[in-house]
């Protein structure tokens, strides 16, 4: 794989990388690997574990940080391929897009009617800050209307498009999104890459600031999600969202 341009199998494109987000990435590759192989079925345990061992030693012996991201890419694909095939998903799931949201930077985003989504993500939809945002698995950032519903009924001053979400989607078992999951929403096909780490600037949305709330380790039911581009579209409040599409 070293020096490859695009993959079609794991959608790794290397004019999209450069140096801070390879480097950034890459300082998670273990916790996106095991993240991937969590919660498998226990026959499948041992095969994923050895899978992503071999992606580390490939990663460790590459010298071009590209190529060392082309692995993990091409890695966690592998892992959810393997579990597709053995029939260790998340059973389909249908909801709908509650509300579409971008900003010119910072938060909160605010609802737009439409999103045309690339690679990169939302036209138009700007981070203020790239040290943590705005790798090509950072390209959406989804979360469920549900746990915002049920966070506002608890006190918490926070509305849709206010902890920074691309896309609001309501009527999905939001607990049992991992690592991996693909999504249909709109025309655009996404995966799931990693839950977003809490930011002390959506503090302002809850009570105390308790910002834990929203964090995976803590509350994986209540957690934001990233997602990678595998097919550019658009989407608009009222698109249909299907989780783990046939």
């Amino acid at each position: 794989m070293i020096g490859v341009e695009q993959c079609d199998r794991c959608g790794f494109d290397r004019s999209q990388w450069n140096e801070q987000d390879a480097t950034r990435t890459l300082a998670h590759a273990a916790d996106f690997l095991k993240g991937w192989s969590a919660d498998a079925r226990p026959e499948l345990v041992d095969k994923l574990e050895a899978r992503w061992v071999d992606d580390l030693k490939a990663i460790a012996a590459s010298v071009e940080l590209e190529d060392k991201v082309h692995h993990l890419w091409h890695g966690l694909v592998s892992i959810a391929d393997v579990r597709r095939a053995a029939d260790d998903t998340i059973p389909t799931q249908r909801g709908a897009v509650l509300q579409v949201n971008a900003s010119d930077g910072g938060v909160p985003k605010t609802a737009i009617d439409e999103a045309t989504v690339g690679v990169r993500g939302v036209e138009g939809d700007v981070q203020a800050a790239r040290v943590h945002h705005g790798r090509p698995w950072q390209a959406l950032c989804i979360w469920s209307g549900d746990v915002i519903e049920r966070l506002a009924a608890d006190g918490h001053p926070i509305a849709p498009g206010c902890a920074g979400e691309n896309v609001t989607v309501s009527g999905l078992d939001w607990a049992q999104l991992r690592g991996g999951t693909v999504i249909d929403i709109g025309t655009v096909r996404c995966q799931l890459s990693a839950p977003a780490v809490p930011c002390q600037k959506n503090a302002r949305w809850f009570l105390d600031g308790d910002i834990s709330l929203m964090d995976q380790r803590l509350h994986p039911e209540s957690t934001r999600w990233y997602a990678s581009v595998v097919r550019p579209g658009s989407i608009r409040a009222g698109d249909s969202v299907t989780v783990s599409p046939r």
